[in-house]
């Protein structure tokens, strides 16, 4: 049995303050559910006057495009995926950013392997072989968190037109040193990964980071 100690310094589960513009995709449970609210969302907000012939094909590309994110994302094991999927001031469904929520074991142990958690969060962020990235560490509501921010090229043979800049903070999950938590984010920024939007998308995604609790049961 563990004691009550264990129980209040063993996390559970993850809080992050967004904005109404976003929107949590679940991705192992209540998925389905959760894109059709969203969706359904969507489709409220298009014009009464809007041309007949232009609602069908306009509803099937977002529903393409916005199921084949999610249906990605799956692919990765993913715990939440986050979008913005409210309009922005221009009323355009943006697709162009995202915050992809992971947890994974110490890579290549078993649980209860040794090390020093700064060596393994970044032997994490290592595995995919991203160079050159630029990496920091710090805490986050007191646990050790790695983060790596780098560009990731174009890449015609996957469909992926636009550069995209990165962020990823990997971080210990309180009372269980086996666990970490990944959380990851992704914009194109406005056509460009370096971009002013790309700057101010990136510096938005460590506020919200920096605001990040765990929770405990």
């Amino acid at each position: 049995m563990p004691t009550e100690q264990t129980d209040r310094t063993r996390a559970t589960g993850y809080r992050m303050l967004l904005p109404e513009e976003w929107a949590q995709v679940p991705l192992r449970q209540g998925t389905e559910a959760a894109v059709s609210a969203i969706l359904d969302d969507a489709y409220s907000r298009i014009p009464k006057d809007a041309p007949a012939d232009k609602i069908g094909p306009y509803k099937r590309e977002l529903a393409r495009r916005f199921h084949g994110a999610v249906a990605a994302a799956q692919e990765t094991q993913a715990l939440d995926m986050y979008l913005p999927v409210k309009p922005m001031g221009d009323g355009n469904f943006n697709l162009g950013a995202s915050i992809m929520v992971t947890e994974t074991l110490l890579p290549g142990h078993g649980r209860g392997a040794a090390a020093e958690p700064a060596e393994v969060a970044v032997r994490l962020l290592a595995k995919d072989g991203v160079e050159g990235a630029d990496l920091s560490s710090g805490e986050i509501d007191g646990a050790l968190a790695v983060r790596r921010e780098h560009v990731a090229g174009a890449d015609q043979s996957r469909g992926v037109e636009l550069g995209s800049r990165r962020v990823e903070y990997v971080m210990s999950v309180p009372g269980d040193p086996d666990r970490w938590f990944v959380a990851a984010f992704s914009t194109i920024g406005a056509g460009g990964p370096r971009d002013d939007l790309a700057e101010a998308l990136v510096e938005w995604f460590d506020a919200v980071m920096a605001n990040f609790r765990w929770r405990y049961e």
